[in-house]
């Protein structure tokens, strides 16, 4: 009797336990072949921006969306410009460069820009160009955030920078409450413009700027350095420029640009070279003499490097001599002649970080205020 009570209790277990496995099997291939519906839906169909996100690239988790992309220059309308501007009010004037007159404007949203009217008449390929320079994006870069452009205007619309451009702090102009800025400051200025054209030359194909100049290195609040007017000049297809920085921007043109009749990378490292000087020098190129060919450069560097008069006199005991002898030794490679001699604004901005790490460094263990000889003397090594 136990043995048929065992039986029959190990023959309903199997039973049961076949019953199991089988509910089992059916529950997961309900649950796995249904088609998931979309719980955004109340009709529960497909919603097809998923696919077309998938198709993207995107994240297909709410809980992490995709990573948004450079956005491309907006179009903007004259009447949101104009009231932006105070209808463009000589009071909203900010600059008065080469390429046109920038004023600061505040757009419906809050947002500080400045605009930028071009000198010149519109061109076709306008918009097509600038849609494409506003994709170019970097922290050592202006924004660029839009344009306009009609039968009459084309105008540019940037992001403001509140400390505007390093020639407002750089040349001695004797104005009051002026900020000095000091020796690593200006290093820390020139590496950031010289990222900014690293970034420019590493583009396929690389981007020239063309225009590059002491009046188009801004500062923002921090001071950090963001170049302007990125490929503009290539853009507008000028070589000459009107306007009141004319003579300025002269001073920074490579003279092999002029005889070649169009831009290289190695323009840029000539510019960079007098853009380098003014730093060193405080002083505005234009003053300084005709640059017409490498050794007028070379003769009045070597002049000023004699007479103990080259420095700016207001970074006297800020910097170290091993510091402004490798700056000034780098400025004048940027401006070698041949321009195949010339660095590389990559190799540019790796040195230029060693000279200021080195100074920090240097500076630290030393204190401010360490003397340093001026002149030639900084080449005696």
């Amino acid at each position: 009797m136990a043995t048929s009570i065992a039986a029959i209790v190990g023959g309903v277990g199997g039973i049961l336990a076949f019953l199991v496995v089988i509910s089992l099997i059916f529950w997961f291939c309900i649950s796995h072949c249904q088609k998931p519906s979309n719980k955004n839906s109340e009709t529960g169909s497909s919603d097809p921006s998923a696919v077309v996100e998938l198709k993207r690239g995107g994240a297909s988790s709410s809980t992490s969306p995709p990573l948004a992309g450079p956005q491309e220059a907006r179009q903007f309308r004259l009447e949101e410009l104009e009231q932006a501007t105070r209808n463009f009010d000589e009071g909203n004037l900010i600059g008065c460069g080469s390429l046109g007159l920038v004023y600061k404007g505040l757009l419906c949203d809050g947002t500080v820009v400045a605009v930028k009217r071009l000198t010149g008449a519109p061109r076709r390929e306008f918009v097509e160009e600038v849609i494409g320079l506003s994709r170019i994006h970097h922290r050592n870069l202006v924004t660029l955030l839009g344009y306009f452009q009609d039968g009459s205007y084309q105008m540019l619309i940037f992001e403001y920078l509140p400390n505007g451009s390093i020639c407002n702090h750089l040349y001695d102009t004797g104005k009051e409450g002026m900020p000095k800025l000091e020796f690593r400051q200006r290093l820390a200025i020139a590496l950031g413009a010289a990222k900014g054209l690293c970034y420019l030359h590493g583009q396929i194909p690389p981007l020239v700027h063309g225009n590059f100049k002491t009046a188009n290195v801004l500062v923002d609040e921090n001071f950090t350095a963001k170049v302007a007017d990125a490929g503009l000049s290539i853009l507008l297809g000028k070589f000459e420029y009107a306007g009141p920085s004319s003579t300025s921007a002269n001073a920074f043109r490579d003279p092999e640009m002029v005889k070649m009749g169009r831009f290289f990378e190695t323009s840029d490292v000539y510019s960079f070279g007098v853009f380098l000087l003014e730093l060193i020098t405080g002083m505005d190129a234009s003053h300084m003499g005709a640059f017409g060919s490498s050794e007028s450069v070379v003769t009045w560097v070597e002049r000023h490097l004699d007479s103990n008069n080259m420095v700016d006199h207001r970074l006297v005991g800020s910097f170290t001599e091993e510091g402004m002898r490798d700056l000034i030794r780098l400025m004048l490679r940027c401006m070698s002649f041949p321009g195949r001699l010339r660095p590389t604004m990559e190799m540019v901005a790796i040195e230029l970080d060693q000279i200021l790490e080195k100074e920090i460094m240097l500076t630290t263990v030393a204190g401010e205020g360490t003397i340093v000889t001026l002149g030639s003397q900084l080449f005696t090594n």
